[in-house]
């Protein structure tokens, strides 16, 4: 597999993880805020900001009542209907081109996820750097190949699908013109729980699929995030917001700007730490080696002692014989006159 990049950006396993900062509706319909978000998510060490292109007409139809309406008491967004939700929740396109603006002046990349095809064909005259295909669209083939026609960069939200729902998306879309893809893992609840995370899947969707892999985050905190990587993800998308207590429609479980930065930071720990197959002293552990235990004289001893565990023991630092060899030194006796703090070699043994 060729390595992948978005814009300038390599992905893959050799580079620390791309971390994606999902502004979603957290604007709260005000584009000061918006272009406050992507100020934060780029002081933040976000590599990426990533919108939602789409309008309530283009996702769903003006009904308030039976499916159009969220039931479910547990859902953060209860008692809506799925119009006045995407109403609230909307990037208004006229949007798109200052925030990627934004995104551009701090050399951070910017891109979105596209619902319907009238969006590819608006981000296209953006000139977006890449595609992410959200959960709820990774069975909508015929967006997957518009958007895998356009050559660019895909990422696929994995949430929900059946192995067999993934290999009919990722053929589409390779089939379509897709060169460069990444499914993420993803549990599509809002939040997720660490329980229904399943990050073993990640090194089996890179087994399976055969293209980069990562998280689409929607737990609480950065510790999912900072598993995944040892797991290899290589791309970490997380909600962002710049204060959860401004609300907003995916406040609940969105980052704030310190918790953004902690998880560039811990996530590209994870991602040095993983390192290779290693044992013995590295380079950096050698100067080390002097504090481990080694065999030492511990009184003042005249030539003919004989060693007994009352003169010679096992101690730091680590200048004398290792300590394997006490049992074929004790009973032997010393050639010459030694002090207490000798290091014990053999040359001092009869």
């Amino acid at each position: 597999m060729s390595e992948m990049r978005i814009g300038p950006m390599p992905i893959g396993e050799g580079h620390p993880p791309f971390v994606i900062a999902e502004m979603s509706g957290n604007h709260n319909q005000s584009l000061e805020r918006a272009l406050a978000i992507v100020d934060a998510a780029a002081a933040a060490g976000a590599h990426a900001l990533k919108l939602q292109t789409y309008t309530a007409d283009t996702m769903t139809l003006d009904i308030d009542e039976g499916e159009f309406r969220i039931a479910d008491p547990a859902s953060l967004w209860a008692g809506t209907s799925l119009y006045r939700l995407y109403q609230q929740a909307h990037t208004p396109w006229e949007w798109h081109a200052p925030i990627m603006a934004r995104a551009a002046s701090h050399g951070m990349l910017c891109f979105s996820t596209p619902f319907d095809e009238s969006a590819v064909d608006f981000l296209e005259s953006l000139a977006v750097p890449a595609y992410k295909i959200a959960s709820f669209e990774n069975t909508d083939l015929p967006l997957i190949r518009k958007v895998a026609a356009t050559g660019k960069p895909m990422i696929i939200s994995t949430g929900m699908a059946t192995v067999a729902e993934l290999h009919e998306a990722v053929t589409a879309a390779r089939e379509a013109g897709c060169r460069q893809l990444v499914l993420l893992k993803c549990t599509s609840t809002y939040p997720a729980s660490p329980e229904n995370t399943n990050l073993r899947t990640i090194p089996h969707l890179r087994e399976l699929f055969g293209c980069e892999v990562g998280l689409s985050d929607h737990t609480m905190g950065v510790g999912a995030s900072v598993a995944a990587v040892a797991l290899g993800a290589t791309v970490i998308e997380k909600h962002f917001t710049l204060s959860r207590a401004d609300g907003g429609v995916d406040s609940t479980f969105s980052l704030e700007p310190e918790e953004m930065a902690q998880l560039v930071v811990e996530t590209g720990r994870a991602w040095q730490a993983l390192g290779r197959v290693s044992y013995g002293a590295t380079v950096a552990e050698e100067k080390s080696r002097v504090f481990r235990r080694s065999l030492y004289i511990t009184a003042d001893l005249p030539a003919g002692t004989v060693l007994d565990e009352s003169n010679v023991r096992a101690i730091r630092p680590g200048l004398g014989l290792p300590t394997r060899h006490l049992p074929q030194v004790l009973g032997r006796e010393l050639k010459v006159e030694v002090k207490r703090g000798t290091p014990l070699t053999w040359e001092l043994l009869r």
